[in-house]
């Protein structure tokens, strides 16, 4: 069994007046493994957003099914949604989400904080996990005196301290210069080799080529998949930048790769 299970994907937007709708998602479908790294890429108004929402449970399909360890989101209730997405999943976005007043120690606590976990639980499980990410000099700082490497490092120690089936990642590397980017790049691929199942969406070409799969969407559907398999990151670039010109030129046959 697949640790996350897209089936017939569907979601429709109304407008306030219940006239035409627009379909964001077509009938998607796919899967994705226990210690997979897959990265989502398509052009603005392509679906990914949509979809990301979705599996993060922050909105409900209008058709199909989303599977996680084998439980349907759908059938989770609206008030056990917070402790749901706490407990199973883990959040990077691109602006960071830290709260200023809070040290890095703290912001990487609170959703330990929320889930009511002790503070033995949470010293524990932050030492080594920040010592992985190199921040553990940094925890009695503000995120106001961070770089942006440092607050995507802090960032992704919050999303990973609740050990989540699954990281979610929301164009991460968007507000980095290419250097921090590339560190961070490097950091999600040595938690991959981990185990941790990572899956991004991204506009990077850079990015995505670190992963061991790409799904690219176009008009609220599935147009192509690529696995890395034994190519170099440069071939996967090639690979990633050709499929994104077919793609945007309009022409070309959907496939697998």
């Amino acid at each position: 069994m697949s640790l996350l299970e897209v089936k017939n994907l569907r979601k429709v937007y109304t407008t306030r007046l219940g006239g035409t709708g627009v379909e964001a998602l077509k009938n998607v479908s796919f899967a994705v493994e226990a210690g997979e790294f897959v990265a989502i890429m398509g052009e603005s108004g392509s679906g990914k957003t949509t979809l990301l929402n979705i599996l993060a449970a922050l909105d409900r399909p209008s058709g199909g099914r989303v599977l996680l360890n084998g439980e349907d989101m759908a059938s989770v209730r609206e008030r056990d949604l917070t402790a749901f997405r706490r407990d199973n999943l883990g959040f990077v976005f691109q602006d960071f989400n830290l709260l200023d007043a809070f040290t890095v120690r703290d912001n990487i606590f609170l959703p330990l904080v929320l889930a009511g976990k002790s503070y033995d639980e949470m010293n524990l499980r932050l030492l080594p996990l920040t010592k992985a990410l190199g921040i553990g000099e940094l925890l009695n700082k503000f995120p106001y005196e961070l770089s942006g490497g440092q607050k995507q490092r802090t960032a992704i120690a919050r999303a990973l301290i609740t050990q989540p089936a699954i990281l979610l990642a929301d164009e991460p590397t968007g507000a980095l210069d290419s250097k921090a980017s590339e560190s961070l790049l490097r950091v999600f691929e040595s938690l991959n080799a981990q185990g941790q199942t990572i899956l991004m969406v991204t506009h990077s070409v850079t990015a995505a080529s670190h992963a061991k799969r790409t799904l690219f969407l176009r008009d609220g559907m599935i147009y192509h998949q690529l696995y890395r398999g034994n190519r170099t990151g440069g071939e996967m670039f090639a690979e990633i930048s050709n499929t994104l010109t077919v793609m945007t030129s309009g022409s070309g046959e959907n496939g697998h790769a």
